[in-house]
C-alpha cells in the first residue's frame, strides 16, 4: 500500500522544523478525534449516510467547503437540544497517541491549536481533554433561536469556506510573529494551509482516513502519533 508514497519517512529538513516550530495546528475530525464530528451528529439525528456522502467529497477536494458544508446541514437541521443530547450520549473519541503528543509539545513550548471545519460546540470538550485553551480554537459556530432552533452556521468564520484553514493559519501566525508553523490533518482543507506566509510544513495523518491524492502531496506522512511523538526527542 505504501509503495508508492515516499514520504512515510521525514526528510533531514523535515525532521530540523518538526522539532524547532514555534506552533502545530491540529485538524480534528479524523485527525485528533476518531469521527468525522458533522457525520456522527447526523448519524444521531437520523441523516447519516447522505451527509457521510457530502463529507467525502469535500474532504476530496471536489466540492467546496462552504457549499459542502451547507449543504451537510440543511439534510438535517440540528437543534441545540438535539447537539447537547448528542454530546451528553456520545463523548468524542480521541484518536490514540494525541494526548501525548500534545503534552509533549507543550513541554517544549510549542504552541498548540485546533483548527477545524468542525463546530466549536463539538470541538471544546476535545480542547478541554487535551488542555487547550478556547482562544486557540479556530472552528465553525452552530447558530440557534431564542427556541434552541437551528439557524445556520457563522459564515464569517474563516473556516466556513475554502481556503479557511490557510487563512486561520496565517492570521495565528502574523499575530504571533511564529517562524515556523506546521498543520497536521487528513484532507484537502488541511493540505492547503501549506502556503507562503502560512504552515510551513504539512504532516499528513492518515491513521484514521488515508486520502490517497493528500497523502501523495505532504512534506510528511505518518500512520501513528507515536512516530511524530518519538521523532521529537
Amino acid at each position: 500500500m505504501l509503495g508508492c508514497f515516499n514520504n512515510t519517512m521525514p526528510s533531514k529538513e523535515v525532521l530540523e522544523i518538526w522539532r524547532n516550530t514555534d506552533a502545530v495546528c491540529f485538524d480534528v475530525d479524523s485527525t485528533v478525534c476518531l469521527d468525522e464530528g458533522i457525520d456522527e451528529l447526523a448519524e444521531f439525528c437520523g441523516a447519516g449516510k447522505a451527509v457521510a456522502e457530502w463529507t467525502a467529497r469535500a474532504m476530496g477536494g471536489s466540492v467546496p467547503f462552504e457549499e459542502a458544508l451547507a449543504a451537510r446541514l440543511s439534510l438535517f437541521k440540528p437543534s441545540l437540544s438535539q447537539v447537547e443530547d448528542f454530546l451528553q450520549k456520545r463523548p468524542p473519541r480521541i484518536s490514540p497517541g494525541i494526548d501525548d503528543l500534545v503534552k509533549k509539545l507543550k513541554a517544549k513550548n510549542t504552541n498548540v491549536y485546533l483548527i477545524s471545519g468542525g463546530f466549536r460546540q463539538m470541538i471544546n470538550p476535545v480542547a478541554s481533554v487535551l488542555g487547550i485553551p478556547p482562544e486557540n480554537i479556530f472552528a465553525n459556530q452552530l447558530l440557534f433561536g431564542d427556541s434552541g432552533d437551528f439557524l445556520g452556521f457563522d459564515t464569517n468564520e474563516p473556516t466556513s469556506r475554502s481556503g479557511g484553514k490557510a487563512t486561520a493559519v496565517e492570521k495565528i501566525k502574523k499575530a504571533h510573529g511564529y517562524k515556523a508553523m506546521i498543520m497536521i490533518g487528513d484532507g484537502a482543507t488541511d493540505l492547503e494551509a501549506r502556503k507562503p506566509g502560512g504552515a510551513d510544513l504539512f504532516i499528513c495523518y492518515a491513521g484514521v482516513q488515508h486520502r490517497e491524492a493528500v497523502a501523495a502531496k505532504a512534506d510528511w506522512l505518518v500512520f501513528d502519533f507515536k512516530d511524530l511523538l518519538s521523532s521529537l526527542s
